[in-house]
């Protein structure tokens, strides 16, 4: 970063060279807080692909257990039916 010569003589050389070292060291620690926060942003990219792949999963665990539940019911049912009209019959 360089200054004017207009600045340097208005503040004279030690200022000036401490303002841009101060100005410097703020915006290293600027960019070293959005590197933070972008590696971040991937991690939750990453947790949401995981977390969608993980509701599919169950999403389909438990649509073959409703289908077993279904079956079991139907199964059941039948069963009463038709003793129903034995013992009637």
């Amino acid at each position: 970063m360089t200054f004017t010569a207009n600045y340097i003589q208005k503040l004279g050389d030690k200022e000036a060279e401490s303002l841009v070292y101060f100005v410097d060291s703020k915006l290293k620690e600027n960019n070293d807080q959005n590197l933070r926060v972008h590696a971040k942003k991937e991690d939750l990219a990453n947790v949401k692909q995981e977390l969608a792949v993980a509701i599919a999963k169950s999403e389909a665990r438990l649509t073959m257990r409703m289908f077993y539940f279904w079956i079991g019911q139907v199964t059941v049912i039948a069963g009463l039916l038709a003793y129903f009209f034995k013992i009637k019959g």
